[in-house]
């Protein structure tokens, strides 16, 4: 008896899981920022405090459904919040923004790489193994 062929490997599906991990820690980091924001002229008010803290719960909840076809989608949105909030309210943050967009950016570039690769068959689990 034959053993079934295995199934093939999604590589996209582990960059959803960097995905899921990014915004993870992001929110960790925006949370943190919670704790330095009345610390600064003026961006310690209500206001700032419950859109930062937002956003942080939201960054959570979204890497929780980074699974979904339109999980990155999410992700990219809260990112543009996050910058957007960020120099609104203490521009150390809307900077902190800046450089996860880059981390974004970087993974997005992979995305891609990864996709392309994909579709050329250049992946190590698309090669055909030799029979023994």
């Amino acid at each position: 008896m034959s053993t079934p062929a295995p199934l093939p490997v999604d590589p996209l599906k582990g960059l959803r899981g960097v995905y899921a991990a990014v915004l993870a820690l992001e929110s960790i980091v925006v949370a943190l920022a919670l704790l330095v924001l009345p610390k600064f002229g003026g961006g310690g008010g209500p206001v700032a405090t419950s859109v930062v803290g937002g956003l942080a719960v939201l960054m959570l909840a979204a890497a929780f459904v980074q699974r979904r076809s339109w999980g990155l989608a999410v992700a990219l949105v809260l990112q543009v919040a996050l910058i957007v909030a960020g120099f609104l309210t203490v521009v150390g943050l809307g900077v902190m923004g800046v450089v996860f967009a880059l981390v974004w950016g970087a993974l997005l570039y992979m995305r891609q790489d990864v996709a392309g690769r994909m579709a050329r068959g250049e992946l190590p689990a698309q090669q055909q193994r030799p029979r023994e």
